[in-house]
C-alpha cells in the first residue's frame, strides 16, 4: 500500500505573474535584440520545472545554461538547439553529447574549437573574453586557424561590471566591437540583466538577462522595473515559554532578558538560510514576518531551525506558516549575500 508523505514543512512560493513580468520587461529594455534567459543552477536556484515553461511561453527562445548536465532538466520543456551550454565542450564526451542532443556548445578556447572541429563541427556560440578574465578566447585569438574554422552562430562576451557605473563598461564594450569584423558570426550578445540596464549600445543583438527575470534589482536603473518572484515560507513546529536567563541555540548566544514566548521555526542552513541571517544576542535585526509582523531571530542559525521571539505575534500557534524576507535588494542587506546566492543557496527541500 502507498502512503503519500504528510506536506512539508517548509515552502517556496513562486509567483508566476512576476516572473514573466520581469523577462517582459527586460525585453522592452533589450530593444530591437531578442531577450533570452539563463537558465543555469537549475533557474538560479527556483526550479527549472517552476520557471522554464513561464518563460518559454512569455517568448523567450534561447537559454543558457553552465553544464552539460543542465541541459536535460531544461530540453524537457524547449529543443536542446535553444540551449547553449557555458563552459563549452571541454571532454570528447562533450562533444559526442552535444552531437546526440543538439544543445549548443559556447567555445571558450582554442582547444575546445579544435575539439569541435575535429568531430565534425557545426553551430557553436564563440566567448571572446574583452576583460573580465574567466573563459573566453583573448582577442588576440580571434584570427587563429582553429577559430576560423568555426560555424559561428553568437559572438559573445560578458561584462565584469555592468552592475557599477564603471569605466571598464565602456573599455569592453570597445574591445568587443574591435573583434566583431573580425570573423563570421550571425548575431552578437553582450548584456546580463545589469548590461541591459546600461543602454541600447549593449544589447546588440541577444540579451542573456539572469539575475532580474527572478527578483533581482542588478542595477538602480531596474529598482521600479523588477518584481519579487520568490517567496520562501517556514512553519512554526514548536513554541516555547522562556524565563529570563534562559539561553537559545548553539553556544548560547541569546539570553533571555525577561520571560518571553518563542517559537521554533523549520527553516535552517540546509535550506539556504545561512547563518549570516542570525542574530548575536538578538541585536542585529533580522527576522521573519508573520501579517507583515517582525518577528526577531534569536541565536544561531541551526540546520534545520531557528528560533524567533513571538513577543509581537501572541497569538501565533504550531503549525502557523511565517515569511522569509526575501525582496532581494533588502534580503541582500539584511544578511550580507549578494542577491546571486540568496538565490542559488536554496535548499532542496524548499522546492
Amino acid at each position: 500500500m502507498s502512503v503519500e508523505p504528510p506536506p512539508a514543512s517548509l515552502r517556496l512560493r513562486i509567483d508566476h505573474a512576476a516572473l514573466a513580468h520581469n523577462w517582459q520587461s527586460l525585453d522592452r529594455l533589450s530593444g530591437a535584440a531578442r531577450t533570452g534567459a539563463a537558465v543555469k543552477a537549475d533557474c538560479y536556484g527556483l526550479g527549472v520545472d517552476e520557471c522554464l515553461p513561464t518563460l518559454s511561453d512569455v517568448g523567450a527562445s534561447s537559454f543558457f545554461v553552465a553544464h552539460w548536465s543542465e541541459v536535460e532538466a531544461v530540453a524537457r520543456y524547449v529543443p536542446a538547439g535553444d540551449i547553449a551550454v557555458l563552459h563549452g565542450p571541454m571532454t570528447a564526451q562533450d562533444v559526442a553529447y552535444a552531437k546526440a542532443i543538439g544543445a549548443v556548445p559556447v567555445i571558450n578556447s582554442i582547444q575546445q574549437a579544435r575539439r569541435w572541429t575535429e568531430a565534425g563541427g557545426g553551430r557553436c556560440h564563440l566567448m571572446v573574453d574583452t576583460g573580465i578574465n574567466r573563459l573566453g578566447i583573448s582577442p588576440t585569438q580571434i584570427s587563429d586557424d582553429a577559430i576560423k574554422a568555426l560555424d559561428i552562430d553568437v559572438l559573445m562576451s560578458h561584462l565584469a561590471c555592468a552592475d557599477e557605473d564603471s569605466q571598464r563598461n565602456a573599455r569592453q564594450l570597445a574591445a568587443f566591437r574591435e573583434v566583431i569584423g573580425q570573423i563570421e558570426h550571425k548575431s552578437l550578445s553582450l548584456a546580463n540583466s545589469a548590461g541591459i540596464a546600461l543602454g541600447k549600445d549593449y544589447a546588440f543583438e541577444l540579451t542573456r538577462p539572469g539575475l532580474s527575470l527572478y527578483g533581482g534589482i542588478a542595477r538602480s536603473e531596474l529598482t521600479d522595473v523588477i518584481r519579487q518572484v520568490a517567496y520562501p515560507e517556514a512553519v512554526i513546529i514548536q513554541t516555547r515559554d522562556l524565563e529570563a536567563g534562559d539561553k537559545v541555540g548553539y553556544n548560547a548566544e541569546f539570553t533571555a532578558s525577561t520571560d518571553m514566548r518563542v517559537g521554533v521555526v523549520s527553516l535552517g542552513y540546509a535550506d539556504g538560510f545561512l547563518r549570516s541571517w542570525g542574530n548575536v544576542g538578538g541585536c542585529s535585526g533580522s527576522h521573519l514576518l508573520h501579517d507583515d509582523r517582525h518577528l526577531t531571530l534569536l541565536g544561531k542559525v541551526s540546520m534545520d531551525m531557528v528560533v524567533v521571539d513571538l513577543t509581537n505575534a501572541p497569538e501565533v500557534r504550531e503549525g502557523d506558516w511565517l515569511s522569509v524576507p526575501y525582496s532581494l535588494p533588502d534580503a541582500a542587506q539584511q544578511s550580507a549575500l549578494s542577491q546571486y546566492e540568496l538565490l542559488t543557496v536554496l535548499g532542496q527541500r524548499l522546492r
